[in-house]
């Protein structure tokens, strides 16, 4: 697959999207909604780390839970937008609650090792898995 840049508009120019430099972004999505038996969104959530190889860490209660992983993109745009499609691609193959998108931060790595390393980073994550709060 080649992507065209300004002035390539023969395709002679084009340039292979593998070209472009991909960074590493921390994303922690958080989905809310009615309550939902316990056994059922970790179920869910547990498929959801199957499908997602990526995924790091979730915290879940019957009302919502909270997603973290790793997420490799060529920008904060990228890696946004598959984060904000995860949640509703998965609902029905990993059998996921009908919860809603509530809150998203997306940071590349160098800001999330600074706010660790200062103290002030994201709650520490359980081991990798699926833990209730």
């Amino acid at each position: 697959m080649t992507s065209v840049g300004p002035g390539d508009g023969d395709g002679g120019g084009g340039r292979d999207e593998r070209d472009e430099t991909s960074r590493l972004w921390h994303v922690t999505l958080s989905v809310s909604g009615k309550p939902a038996p316990l056994s059922e969104v970790r179920r869910g959530l547990e498929q959801l780390a199957h499908d997602h190889p990526f995924l790091l860490t979730s915290r879940y209660a019957d009302d919502h839970a909270e997603i973290r992983y790793w997420e490799e993109a060529r920008d904060l745009h990228d890696a946004a937008a598959v984060a904000l499609r995860l949640w509703g691609e998965h609902r029905s193959s990993a059998q996921l609650p009908p919860w809603e998108i509530v809150g998203l931060e997306v940071i590349d790595r160098a800001t999330y090792h600074q706010r660790v390393a200062e103290g002030y980073g994201p709650p520490p994550a359980h081991p990798v898995g699926v833990h209730p709060y």
